[in-house]
C-alpha cells in the first residue's frame, strides 16, 4: 500500500511533482526518475530516488493517471487529462472563429487552453490556430456583458442597457434612450453572440440583440415578462435568418432533390419533408419574411421556390424586381 501524503515536509514536493507531470510530460515525453529529480531541483525541491517512487504512488492513489514505461531506466508520464489534445484543438478553433471575441480576449483564452495541455502539445495548438487578421469584435466588455446577462437569466430579472451601431469612422454611435428587456437566452449564430429577449417596443414577437453591441448593462429588480410556454429556442433559431427579429409565418417551400442537405442544415432533421414529383420535395417550416431569408433562398436559383403563402411569394418577387431595377439603371 502506498504511503499516505500527510507528512508536512512532503507537501511542497508532492505539489511540484504533480505540476511537473501535468506540464512537462506526455506520452511522447516521459521522464525518468533522474529527470524528475532534476526538474524538482528547478523548483528548489530536493528529492531522493526511493522517496520519489512513494510520491509517484501517492499521486496515483490520489487519482492521477501516471503511466510507467518499462525500460532500462523506467520513465513516467501523465497518461490522461481532463481534456485530450483533439478536444483542446476544437476549443481553440472555436475561440479563434468567434467574431464576438476581440483579438485580445481570443489570445488570452488561447493561452488558458494551451495550459490545459503539456508544454509540448500547447506549442502544437499555438502553431495550428490563427487569430490575427480575422474579423473580430472591438468591444472589450464582452465578458462582462455575458456574465451580467447570464446572472439576469438565472435570477429571472429584467435588464437595462444601451445599444449602438458603428459609424463610418468605426466608432460606436449609440441609439437614443436606454432599452429595457426580459432576457430569455443567449445564442451563438453566424459566429456572433445574441441575446434573445422580450422587448416592449415589439410586443408581438421576440427581439435579438448583438451582445457585443450592448453596453452599460444593469440587472433590474423587476422580474422578467415570462416567455410563452410553447417558446422553443431550437424552433426559433431555425425560423430566424441572420438573427433578424420580427414575426414568423408558416411557409411551404419546394426544392430540387439535390438540395436536401442544405435544407436539413438550415431547418433541422425534424423539418416536415415530402416528395413533390420525382425530382423535387416540399418542406413546411416557419420563417421570418426578411431579406436574409430571401438571400438564402436566392442562392439556389430555380432549384428553390416559395409555394405558400402567396404574400411571401409577392414579397420575394418585389425584392428581386427592386434589385433588377437598380441593375438596369
Amino acid at each position: 500500500m502506498a504511503e499516505t501524503c500527510n507528512s508536512s515536509n512532503r507537501h511542497n514536493k508532492i505539489l511540484c511533482l504533480a505540476k511537473i507531470f501535468y506540464e512537462k510530460t506526455d506520452e511522447n515525453h516521459p521522464a525518468t526518475i533522474a529527470q524528475l529529480i532534476e526538474m524538482l531541483g528547478e523548483y528548489g525541491v530536493t528529492a531522493e530516488r526511493k522517496a520519489l517512487y512513494k510520491d509517484i504512488n501517492c499521486l496515483v492513489d490520489f487519482g492521477m493517471d501516471i503511466v510507467s514505461v518499462k525500460s532500462r531506466s523506467n520513465s513516467y508520464y501523465l497518461g490522461s487529462r481532463e481534456f485530450e489534445l483533439p478536444e483542446l484543438k476544437l476549443l481553440a478553433d472555436a475561440v479563434c472563429s468567434a467574431k464576438f471575441l476581440t483579438e485580445k480576449k481570443s489570445k488570452q483564452l488561447l493561452r488558458k487552453i494551451e495550459s490545459l495541455a503539456s508544454v509540448y502539445d500547447g506549442k502544437l495548438i499555438q502553431r495550428q490556430v490563427f487569430v490575427a487578421d480575422r474579423v473580430k469584435s472591438v468591444n472589450e466588455r464582452i465578458y462582462i456583458n455575458v456574465d451580467a446577462i447570464h446572472r439576469a437569466i438565472n435570477d429571472g430579472k429584467q435588464i437595462s442597457f444601451r445599444y449602438f451601431d458603428y459609424g463610418l469612422d468605426k466608432k460606436p454611435v449609440y441609439r437614443s434612450g436606454v432599452r429595457i428587456a426580459s432576457p430569455y437566452a443567449l445564442t451563438w449564430s453566424d459566429e456572433k453572440y445574441y441575446l434573445i429577449a422580450y422587448y416592449l417596443k415589439y410586443p408581438e414577437t421576440f427581439t435579438n440583440f448583438r451582445v457585443d453591441r450592448m453596453s452599460e448593462i444593469k440587472i433590474l429588480d423587476d422580474n422578467v415578462i415570462k416567455a410563452p410556454e410553447e417558446f422553443n429556442i431550437s424552433d426559433y433559431m431555425n425560423a430566424t435568418f441572420s438573427m433578424f427579429s420580427g414575426g414568423s409565418a408558416e411557409a411551404v417551400l419546394e426544392f430540387d432533390n439535390s438540395l436536401i442537405n442544405a435544407v436539413i442544415d438550415r431547418f433541422g432533421k425534424d423539418a416536415a419533408l415530402k416528395p413533390s414529383g420525382e425530382e423535387r420535395f416540399e418542406v413546411k417550416v416557419r420563417i421570418k419574411a426578411a431579406a436574409p431569408f430571401f438571400g438564402w433562398l436566392f442562392q439556389f436559383g430555380s432549384k428553390a421556390e416559395i409555394k405558400y403563402p402567396p404574400e411571401l411569394k409577392q414579397q420575394y418577387a418585389e425584392m428581386l424586381k427592386d434589385v433588377l431595377d437598380k441593375i438596369d439603371r
